[in-house]
């Protein structure tokens, strides 16, 4: 995964890396919280309407893009989002991030 150098301070795996490419939205999210996963960065923009995320103990952030070029040039603004996150949050970042913003703008919701 490009964006895991970017995360600095945080341990960064894939679903692929854990040999869970195979497991649907709701078993992973039961996998990542029954390993003690704090959070789940997706590109997955379904996710929401998939799932009941309201009683997760896991965060999801969702990156509303799945164009690397795009991600790539914001990971600042990736990194400062993944720092924010709180356990049962569930956030939607959008690209590009607002131009005066100093830190990002988080959609909320259940």
């Amino acid at each position: 995964m490009p964006l895991r150098r970017f995360l600095v301070g945080h341990e960064v795996v894939t679903a692929f890396e854990l040999r869970w490419g195979t497991l649907q939205n709701g078993e992973l999210l039961r996998a990542a919280e029954a390993e003690a996963f704090f959070a789940i960065v997706s590109t997955d923009q379904k996710l929401r309407y998939q799932q009941n995320l309201s009683a997760r103990r896991l965060a999801v952030l969702v990156l509303m893009t799945t164009d690397w070029r795009l991600i790539r040039q914001h990971t600042d603004y990736v990194g400062q989002a993944v720092s924010k996150l709180v356990p049962g949050a569930y956030i939607e970042l959008s690209f590009p991030p607002p131009p005066q913003a100093s830190a990002p703008k988080l959609k909320s919701g259940s």
